[in-house]
């Protein structure tokens, strides 16, 4: 008998060629539809996530405490609502504890915030957070109105997700060529392998941050949805399964609320540690007090409730422990997207791979800019736009931090002025300069600006006995300001990179 060779049949592809190209028209189409939202979010959320970090850094000045008596924070409280006078309608206490190291008392009049520190010298105002507090409003609901700013960002969490999806579609060999690196050769090849692997080596943090961001994000949307389908349209209901009930409401004045007997019930209740204080109408009759109590255990969702009436009886406790699994994914999705658990650690972790994101939120422009100059095509106009938008955000976020610094009594709405006018001026100047020049100004004054915020902060808040914590945060901020500065002596790229955006 002859033997036959036996001819190797051809594999056919996991995914049909046509399906392939026509997911990865929807990615691109994706992609650039929310790029620039998209980018802003990623990047103002890497650094968010040390938000604990730069309310430190911001009041390094001030004085740290390590415990206080319940006795303690009654007087403060008290003082601290004397001190603002009349119409106080809420006082939200934070416990000095490892994140923050102070006894910080924000007293609120219709809408209008005031800080106070409580030390053992007493009670003195300050201790507000006006850059990082611009830095997370803007990356929760982009100083929109609250509810469709959260809408819109929210939206951004599902089209990033989508684009994630839609990417592992779009490249069937994404996971066989997870470490093929076409390195030292075409820029756009190398970004679009850069901007794959990024895309497989942190697939699983970035599905949690996508996924938990789109869901805070359409809090609101999700809780209508639920209210419309489970009680009639009651959202009010809806939001009763994971909010305390109010009292009733009784606006006759009365004495200041009366916090050290709770204290007391709070310890009967548990050992974990108070983090936080929430009274409600302190001079008023129908004023109400919550505790958040951290129980001490690793679970993601940690934090009990507990709140008494004006007469310290204790109307409602929560225990995270007893919740069920719903309301243990509730609980948890702030701490999941932003990396609040687990320690430092974690932190850096979720920083590392935040810029990863953002990067790849950056470069997926880059590649479909170069792809169409390859293809003869060329756009120099949103190549200029779009390196001014990559590096006028570092440049913005820099310079209103430079600003907040140095001016007396700034605000969050300082910040957001100097932060969008100087993303204007650069966006301005794409019109008449290069993509490459942008980028070069972009990374320059970025630079600049971070090493002169680091040391004006070493010389105005970096005293004797100050928080180590600015150090370190001043140590971050000139190696990245070297970092940028550095970069400009890079070798050129070559033509196929043409938005200059990296």
């Amino acid at each position: 008998m002859t033997d036959v060779p036996v001819t190797g049949r051809k594999r056919r592809p996991l995914l049909p060629p046509g399906f392939v190209a026509a997911v990865l028209k929807g990615h691109s189409g994706l992609g650039l539809a929310f790029a620039a939202i998209l980018y802003l979010v990623c990047l103002t959320g890497s650094i968010a996530v040390f938000a604990y970090e730069l309310q430190r850094w911001e009041n390094a000045d001030l004085s740290r405490l390590d415990a206080v008596s319940p006795e303690a924070v009654q007087r403060a409280a008290a003082a601290a609502v004397t001190a603002t006078g009349e119409g106080v309608e809420h006082v939200f206490i934070t416990m000095p504890g490892a994140e923050l190291p102070w006894l910080k008392i924000t007293t609120d009049v219709a809408g209008t915030h005031r800080d106070w520190i409580a030390s053992a010298d007493g009670l003195t105002e300050g201790g507000a957070s006006p850059w990082t507090e611009f830095l997370t409003a803007l990356h929760i609901h982009l100083h929109l109105p609250r509810s469709w700013g959260m809408f819109l960002v929210g939206l951004t969490g599902v089209a990033l997700l989508s684009s994630l999806i839609s990417g592992l579609l779009a490249h069937p060999r994404i996971f066989r060529d997870a470490f093929h690196l076409r390195l030292g050769g075409s820029r756009r090849l190398q970004e679009a392998d850069l901007h794959n692997r990024i895309g497989v080596w942190a697939l699983p943090f970035h599905v949690v941050v996508s996924l938990t961001g789109a869901l805070l994000g359409l809090t609101t949307l999700i809780v209508g949805v639920l209210g419309l389908a489970v009680l009639q349209g009651d959202t009010e209901k809806v939001y009763a399964l994971f909010v305390p009930p109010h009292p009733a409401d009784d606006p006759r004045p009365a004495p200041m609320l009366d916090l050290v007997p709770m204290f007391a019930e709070v310890a009967r209740q548990t050992d974990g540690r108070i983090e936080s204080i929430f009274l409600e109408h302190p001079t008023e009759r129908g004023g109400a007090v919550l505790f958040n109590v951290e129980d001490g255990s690793d679970r993601l969702a940690h934090t009990d409730a507990y709140t008494f009436d004006r007469e310290g009886k204790l109307f409602f406790s929560k225990r995270a422990a007893e919740g069920n699994v719903g309301e243990g994914i509730i609980s948890s999705l702030g701490s999941l997207h932003f990396g609040w658990f687990g320690g430092g650690l974690v932190k850096i972790a979720y920083g590392l791979l935040g810029l990863g994101l953002t990067y790849m939120a950056m470069n997926g422009v880059t590649i479909w800019l170069a792809r169409r100059r390859d293809k003869g095509r060329p756009a120099p106009g949103w190549e200029r736009v779009w390196a001014a938008t990559v590096w006028g955000q570092p440049l913005a976020l820099a310079g209103s931090a430079v600003a907040v610094l140095v001016m007396p009594a700034a605000t969050q709405q300082s910040a957001l002025v100097i932060w969008g006018g100087l993303t204007l001026v650069l966006l301005a100047a794409a019109a008449f300069l290069s993509a490459s020049t942008v980028s070069r100004w972009g990374r320059l004054l970025s630079g600049l600006l971070l090493v002169a915020l680091a040391l004006l902060h070493a010389l105005l808040r970096m005293g004797p006995g100050a928080d180590p914590m600015g150090g370190v945060v001043d140590a971050v901020l000139l190696i990245i300001g070297a970092l940028l500065l550095a970069s400009l002596y890079r070798r050129s790229p070559t033509a196929d990179s043409p938005s200059q955006a990296g």
